[in-house]
């Protein structure tokens, strides 16, 4: 391939050529590649150029042919034989999938079977799909082998191919057609499903249901599955929800703690490493529970810092009143910066505390949502001290009305706290 100096695909396709006469069509079909088109008419059938070429050899130019171009490709295909040394000359008729058998050597990739249900559609081997103009030369087709395309957003625009013979191709290419035991994803039915599939790399020529489903092969559709529908899918709790905005956090926060991302992002990208596993001797999505999801979310991190994040990241605080009172912890919307941590608790249950509590060692403020003793928001803040300096008074004189049987001290700096209205007749 490198002595003959042309592009890889052409070099190939050469190579394969079986005997003199086989290279001196290749030689033509190389020569038909390099060059601009002869026919004036376009279509998207390869062999009609090539006939082209033929008849002008025999001493007749098709009226929608150009004879400079045709007599350009001529020349070009005599010194691609010189270059083979190939002493055979070009034959006068071929059948059109002759054409195909040796371009599927240059374009392996985009040998193409007719899709079942859709005669303008073809799978191709490398997964892509792409389609035929409606008045296309090739239509029905079965196998086609395509040398130019135009990729569009769907299916790609099938521009020029040549049939080519499933037999030929099984001979030439055995080791790319197979058959084996799949197991799916079925979005619609929303669970697995075995399939006995055979096809030629990643086209499905037959597909029947299969029988049992393979643990390895259930566990490895259902990870997809999770990648395909997202994240969402999973069985996902509050708990777990709050444990990875901890995590991420404290990503934050505390850097030298070093600890995984748990963004949407990173577990889609790391899905194998840690869901994987997760499903194994599964066979439903639904029956991966919360537990083993937590356990699985939690798998790449050790005893010792699960530990400093409970530590430095609590689920709850106690305040002064005695009670324990849960930390909400949320992300922004783009799920990579964490929202200050919300303590919401019972205005009389801070008495006597003057500063914000504070977590992940001292450096981050809880954001406070101090509560009426109904549990209605009276203020919000990042800083007690201030808000008993300058805002306290105007709440106690608001609320000592409407809730008389609550404590609102003059000095709540050295007043008890307490989760409890006063006993009746005090």
């Amino acid at each position: 391939m490198l002595a003959l100096g042309t592009h890889p695909r052409l070099a190939a396709m050469l190579i394969a050529a079986a005997d003199p006469r086989e290279q001196a069509l290749a030689a033509d079909l190389a020569a038909l590649l390099e060059a601009r088109d002869p026919l004036r008419q376009g279509g998207d059938a390869l062999a009609a150029r090539w006939r082209a070429l033929a008849a002008m050899r025999g001493g007749h130019v098709p009226h929608d042919a150009s004879r400079g171009a045709l007599a350009a490709i001529d020349a070009a295909s005599r010194q691609w034989r010189r270059r083979l040394r190939c002493d055979a000359t070009p034959p006068d008729d071929v059948e059109a999938h002759a054409l195909g058998d040796l371009l599927a050597h240059a374009f392996p990739d985009r040998i193409a079977a007719r899709h079942p249900s859709d005669p303008l559609r073809y799978q191709l081997a490398n997964g892509r799909s792409a389609r035929l103009h409606d008045n296309s030369d090739l239509r029905g087709e079965p196998w086609l082998v395509i040398s130019e395309l135009r990729f569009e957003a769907r299916d790609a625009l099938l521009l020029r191919a040549a049939p080519v013979d499933e037999a030929r191709l099984r001979t030439d290419f055995p080791q790319r057609f197979h058959q084996r035991d799949v197991v799916r994803w079925n979005g619609e039915r929303r669970a697995l499903e075995a399939r006995r599939e055979s096809g030629f790399d990643r086209i499905v020529l037959d597909s029947r249901p299969a029988g049992r489903v393979d643990p390895a092969q259930a566990a490895r559709a259902l990870t997809d599955a999770v990648r395909e529908l997202g994240l969402d899918a999973l069985p996902w709790t509050g708990a777990l929800r709050q444990w990875r905005h901890r995590v991420q956090g404290l990503r934050q926060w505390m850097p030298e703690l070093g600890l995984p991302d748990l963004s949407d992002a990173a577990l889609l990208d790391t899905l194998d490493t840690w869901l994987l596993p997760a499903f194994a001797g599964k066979t439903r999505l639904d029956a991966l529970g919360e537990p083993e999801l937590g356990e699985a979310l939690k798998s790449g991190i050790d005893w010792n810092l699960r530990q400093q994040i409970d530590r430095h990241a609590p689920v709850r605080i106690s305040v002064p009143s005695g009670m324990d009172r849960a930390i909400d912890y949320a992300m922004d919307d783009d799920g990579l910066t964490p929202r200050p941590p919300v303590l919401a608790v019972k205005l009389q249950e801070l008495f006597g505390l003057a500063d914000t509590p504070r977590i992940a060692d001292g450096r981050v403020p809880l954001l406070l949502h101090l509560l009426s003793p109904g549990g209605k928001p009276l203020q919000v803040t990042g800083d007690l001290r201030n808000f008993w300096e300058n805002t306290y008074a105007e709440v106690r004189k608001e609320m000592k009305g409407r809730y008389p049987r609550h404590p609102w001290p003059d000095d709540p700096w050295s007043a008890t706290a307490t989760h409890r209205a006063k006993p009746r007749g005090t």
